[in-house]
């Protein structure tokens, strides 16, 4: 089993992401994180880009203890000494100057206007001042994925000779493809006489939608490190995304016969860091870290979860420190899920009325995204209020409202089995409502009491509305539920009157209902 090392650049190219910016304390945070996440290499930085990065990588090396702490260079003498003073400071074993060069011809020709020749002198030589000072050393030919393979090679055995301990073989602009990428860095593999001197690295970015694909291409070919950021932040598309290759790793081990040394339990905690700081967010869809990663809504899904969860997760939530896996319910969830979820709120029911709470359920489903613990509650409370006698139901309102026309009610209700309609108007649509009810039920009572509760957040919440009638000088509680709040209290003063009817069919006196 292969150990892949793990190469953080969520501070260097991650932060490179429009509007990913962070200050010295917020990089010597993530940095913390990083290092419980279990990474082996933090690229700290890029440090003669700004103080602020020569500040980070010194306060890293000196703050946060475990992988090794890298400073990016360009090839160039004054970069790779300023690397040098910003990591001077840090223990032997935990320094590591990251320089490059170009070697595609489009960048050659166009960007540095000089020869490959030049590019390679150049390449090797500030390897060799890199290796005056540390030990480690890792060098990229930028752009490698558009580089003459022959070149390529070439460059490779040169940068070992002078010192590179790591060579990273970066597809600097997302150019490569899975097939062609594991072909590249086989060629290497086979044509580099010196290869086994070093370790190959890959750097994917993500325009195409395929860093990942290309990275664990790379680990099949041979590579033995791989750079990537959390939440695959970076560059344009960015990078490749650490909790995808990790995950993927782990996962298929008996593909790979790889691993790395990731403590994947610190994958959520990390993703949700970097959230916090950049602003960032994760897209609901992503692989391992989005919201709905470890979410079924699917009626055959769920069924299949509850029975045994390898049916449809291949990997535990909890391996990538989640609580548990998420049953969404929703228009698609199936009575298994509705079930369960009910017994774990703590309710049990007849199967005629589960079966008529889970018809209410779908019913709600078509009319809002998201239901909620307190939704599926309104439904058991629904459910329980429909076991006093029906002589009042609603079939039908409409409500006709606005700031230029007095609010009227069209109500048509169901009486002892009848149907009758009615409209009415009023100073707002509730008091129309009410009046139309009054109306048809020629009810003898009195509105002492009129509440509104909105059950769950969200422009579709389902609002719940109760009531207090009074007869005689007793008085019962309604109450009534929807995502239209004039449809609840219609609801509400309905099963109020339901109460006081069925009060009077059994001879009792109206009692209080506290």
């Amino acid at each position: 089993m292969r150990r892949i090392r793990i190469f953080d650049t969520t501070l260097r190219d991650g932060e490179q992401s429009p509007g990913a910016s962070m200050n010295v304390e917020e990089k010597v945070q993530v940095a913390r994180q990083l290092a419980r996440l279990g990474v082996d290499v933090i690229e700290a930085g890029f440090a003669i880009s700004s103080e602020g990065d020569f500040e980070s990588i010194k306060r890293i090396g000196g703050e946060v203890e475990g992988p090794v702490i890298a400073s990016l260079a360009r090839a160039r003498e004054a970069d790779i000494k300023r690397a040098w003073e910003a990591l001077r400071d840090m223990e032997e074993s935990r320094r590591r100057i990251h320089t490059f060069h170009s070697t595609s011809d489009i960048h050659l020709k166009h960007q540095f206007r000089i020869s490959r020749e030049e590019a390679l002198k150049r390449s090797v030589q500030m390897v060799q001042l890199a290796k005056s000072l540390v030990s480690d050393v890792e060098f990229s030919p930028m752009d490698a994925t558009r580089t003459d393979l022959h070149y390529l090679a070439e460059v490779v055995s040169a940068v070992i000779a002078a010192g590179a301990s790591t060579v990273n073989i970066p597809d600097t602009v997302g150019y490569t493809v899975p097939a062609e990428f594991f072909e590249i860095i086989k060629y290497l593999m086979e044509n580099v006489p010196n290869i086994k001197d070093t370790v190959i690295s890959v750097h994917c970015h993500n325009d195409l939608g395929l860093a990942a694909a290309n990275s664990l291409a790379a680990v099949s070919a041979g590579a033995g490190q791989v750079e990537c950021t959390i939440n695959g932040i970076g560059e344009r598309a960015g990078n490749c995304s650490l909790e995808e290759i990790v995950m993927a790793l782990r996962t298929r081990r008996d593909f790979f016969q790889a691993d790395t040394n990731v403590r994947s339990e610190e994958i959520m905690r990390s993703s949700r860091l970097i959230t916090k700081i950049t602003g960032i967010s994760v897209q609901p869809n992503k692989a391992i870290v989005g919201a709905n990663a470890f979410a079924h809504e699917s009626g055959i899904h769920q069924d299949g979860l509850l029975k045994e969860k390898a049916t449809y997760e291949i990997m535990r939530p909890e391996s990538v420190g989640l609580g548990s896996t998420r049953l969404v319910l929703g228009k698609h969830s199936g009575r298994h899920a509705f079930r369960t979820r009910l017994q774990e709120l703590g309710y049990s029911m007849p199967e005629d009325e589960l079966e008529s709470a889970f018809q209410r359920f779908k019913r709600l489903a078509d009319q809002k995204k998201d239901i909620y613990d307190e939704d599926l509650e309104v439904l058991v409370s629904e459910t329980e209020l429909s076991r006093t006698p029906e002589i009042y139901s609603v079939v039908e309102l409409h409500i006709s409202s606005g700031t230029s026309e007095k609010p009227t009610a069209r109500l048509r209700l169901k009486i002892s089995g009848s149907e009758a309609e009615h409209t009415s108007a009023g100073d707002g649509p509730v008091d129309a409502t009410y009046k139309a009810i009054a109306a048809l039920t020629r009810t003898k009572s009195t509105l002492q009491k009129f509440e509104v509760k909105s059950i769950t957040g969200g422009m579709d919440a389902i609002g719940e509305v109760f009531v207090t009638l009074e007869e005689d000088g007793k008085s019962v509680r309604g109450q009534g539920a929807d995502t239209d709040i004039i449809v609840a209290a219609a609801k509400a003063y309905v099963n109020a009157l339901n109460k006081l009817a069925a009060k009077k069919a059994q001879g009792n006196e109206l009692r209080p209902e506290l």
